[in-house]
């Protein structure tokens, strides 16, 4: 192992890095699933609706352990 390099800490930053990504994912499909049902391109506001509701049902969601 890397000098200083601790499994631990690195499992550790490897979920929260997961978590980070499939929060994301979630997002940019909330973005697609809003995109394909409108008739236009998204506005700049509409995004901005999309992924604030999306992101506070992400903060609503139960969290599994970590």
């Amino acid at each position: 192992m890397p000098d200083g390099w601790d499994a631990t800490r690195g499992q550790r930053r490897s979920v929260i890095q997961d978590h980070v990504a499939l929060a994301e994912i979630e997002l940019c499909g909330e973005l697609m699933i809003a995109a394909s049902a409108a008739d236009e391109p998204l506005s700049l506001a509409r995004i901005d609706e999309v992924l604030r509701r999306a992101a506070g049902e992400l903060d609503e969601a139960p969290q599994t352990s970590r």
